[in-house]
């Protein structure tokens, strides 16, 4: 269990000084998604969604463009449709 513990620090170690800024950016944007969805799930049935689809957008953003970096289309993909049905759930909000 220690080797795989070891392994898992050393590839974040890895992931890390291949490019910090990346790294920083999905980080953050996990942090985000999680305190989003901590969030949604404690406010039910009335979420702050004024606060919660610009995070959502922006955290989306931010590993739309860690994806693009890591040239991986699947996340890439996935984040970008994420971006776009909270965009338009912002929209319809506001204007609603």
């Amino acid at each position: 269990m220690n080797h795989i513990v070891n392994n898992v620090w050393q590839w974040i170690r890895e992931d890390y000084h291949s490019w910090p800024l990346r790294f920083v950016a999905e980080f953050t944007a996990w942090l985000i998604s999680v305190g989003c969805a901590m969030t949604m799930a404690i406010t039910i049935p009335h979420p702050p969604f004024l606060i919660l689809y610009p995070l959502f957008i922006a955290g989306c953003g931010m590993m739309a463009w860690a994806a693009w970096t890591r040239r991986s289309f699947g996340m890439l993909a996935n984040y970008a449709l994420l971006v776009t049905i909270d965009t338009v759930g912002l929209t319809r909000l506001l204007l609603g």
